[in-house]
């Protein structure tokens, strides 16, 4: 007959493994949230002065086209001629730098997004062997290896991918 013990939780085990994982989420978003929000912030502002400068040159097209017209206002055909090629000047230049600076963000967007779900796939896989292992260690002082270690750890992870899946069902 088995010898019946009472079974005991350490608290301070317990504590000790909530701070564990507190330090743990807090590194994870020092080092990998505020970093992405930084690049993302940059980019922004590479992408904000790209439309500024394509203002300006909106606005500088615009300003010449004006000096022409009252330049020339005896010649009429001359001066359609000049605010007509100035238009279409500075209208594929506003084009392209448009055209550029929306690719750049659609690529930075696309980049970030690609990171971000790297990142956080990764984040998630260690919390997944971090808490397999939290709960190993404690299974162990509860159940008092009452049955071996792999086979504990083969119900922890397959309780861990149960567990993955009914979160990611939820997305």
């Amino acid at each position: 007959m088995q010898s019946s013990e009472v079974i005991s939780v350490n608290i301070w085990q317990i504590i000790i493994s909530i701070l564990n994982l507190l330090i743990l989420f807090i590194i994870l978003k020092k080092f990998l949230y505020k970093p992405v929000e930084n690049m993302l912030a940059k980019r922004q502002g590479i992408i904000d002065n790209d439309l500024e400068n394509a203002k300006k040159a909106s606005e500088e097209a615009e300003n010449r086209r004006k000096l022409y017209e009252e330049k020339l206002t005896g010649a009429d055909e001359e001066a359609a001629e000049i605010v007509k090629e100035a238009k279409q000047k500075a209208q594929r230049k506003s084009d392209k730098i448009l055209s550029n600076a929306k690719e750049k963000a659609d690529d930075i967007v696309s980049q970030a997004k690609t990171d971000a779900g790297l990142e956080f796939k990764k984040a998630q896989s260690e919390i997944k062997h971090e808490i397999t292992e939290v709960s190993t260690l404690l299974s162990e002082k509860i159940l008092e290896r009452e049955i071996n270690k792999e086979d504990h750890r083969k119900l922890i992870d397959s309780f861990i991918e149960n567990l993955g899946d009914e979160y990611d069902g939820h997305e």
